[in-house]
């Protein structure tokens, strides 16, 4: 009885572990997957034809896809999995002509500069100067032991 049960375990084990079904039970768990490089509109915006390669990828990063055989095409592919949800893929392509951006292609293109974004206004934070003790690290250091204490003797003599 006991090797019936055992077979049976390990038959129902194996055939439930081949069965696809399984990735519709709600308590298993589905990791996000994101793959290739992040690919938004507001960063779209900033490229302008005339740019350089260098120019296009600080705006962009470095291409997802380099062709060997078009070496003036750049391949920018984003794809996010999040768990169940259905796959989210934007792809955006550059084509180069004398190393300067000549068209772009793809999911998403430059607006045009009335309907982008404004861009977030500079925020200055003015950090005063650190006023430096004249007495030294030690001294400073012994001040707060003692709170205070050592520095009156010395201005007491």
């Amino acid at each position: 009885m006991q090797k019936v049960l055992i077979y049976w375990v390990l038959g129902a084990s194996l055939a439930i572990s081949g069965c696809s079904w399984l990735n519709d039970i709600p308590f298993v768990y589905k990791p996000d997957i994101q793959q290739g490089n992040v690919v938004e509109q507001k960063t779209v915006d900033q490229l302008r034809p005339g740019m350089s390669r260098t120019q296009a990828a600080y705006v962009l990063g470095t291409p997802m896809l380099r062709d060997v055989f078009h070496q003036d095409r750049w391949d920018y592919v984003y794809r996010l999995k999040e768990g169940r949800a259905e796959t989210v893929s934007q792809r955006v392509t550059l084509w180069f002509e004398d190393n300067r951006l000549a068209r772009i292609e793809g999911d998403l293109y430059p607006r045009p500069e009335d309907q982008q974004e404004p861009a977030p206004a500079e925020r200055v934070i003015e950090v005063p100067d650190n006023k430096r003790r004249k007495d030294g690290l030690l001294s400073g250091a012994l001040d707060v032991i003692t709170f205070g204490m050592s520095g009156e003797k010395d201005r007491q003599e």
